[in-house]
């Protein structure tokens, strides 16, 4: 993708998720989100939902990124946010990160009450089922980045009752 730092570790299923992150998820409440980062095209402004979602907690930075039908990679503080975005020559669009969104705004300078993983288990068949999310709860409400079937996608909001939750630490 030509984002500098970026190495992804693609995991599948809640285990692998919880056995890799949940201990230094749950770190994370009690901090502020002070900043986020998202790729956007230059000419049009329009989200690149397959690069990930960058948020800053008082100085740790945590990188979500979901792939394919069920791959989610967690990273910490590898991703340079201030270096451009390379490799894109070839194409017509123009990457960029941005710090603007109106989903994530709300929450900068908020304190992050909790952390959970989520995991998708609907009571249907469903293509998605398993597929699992990252929850960060603050008191004016949730914010989630969940598998949008093979990119990132955002939600605010209550949680959707066919996630089965799995509170981190406190």
């Amino acid at each position: 993708m030509g984002i500098s730092g970026f190495k992804p570790s693609f995991l599948v299923g809640i285990k692998a998720a919880q056995h890799a992150h949940a201990s230094r998820l749950a770190t994370l409440a009690g901090r502020r989100l002070t900043g986020f980062a998202l790729v956007r095209f230059a000419e049009d402004g329009d989200w690149f939902a397959d690069c990930p979602v960058v948020l800053d907690f008082d100085g740790v930075q945590v990188e979500v990124c979901h792939s394919k039908l069920d791959e989610l990679s967690i990273g910490w503080g590898t991703i340079d946010t201030a270096a451009a975005i390379t490799g894109w020559e070839w194409s017509e669009l123009t990457p960029q990160w941005t710090h603007h969104d109106e989903r994530l705004q709300p929450f900068v300078g908020r304190e992050l009450c909790e952390v959970a993983l989520l995991e998708w288990r609907p009571a249907g068949r469903d293509v998605a089922a398993g597929t699992v999310a990252v929850e960060f709860v603050f008191a004016n409400g949730c914010l989630r980045i969940v598998n949008g079937l093979d990119e990132n996608r955002i939600e605010v909001g209550p949680t959707q009752p066919d996630y089965v939750r799995h509170r981190l630490g406190r």
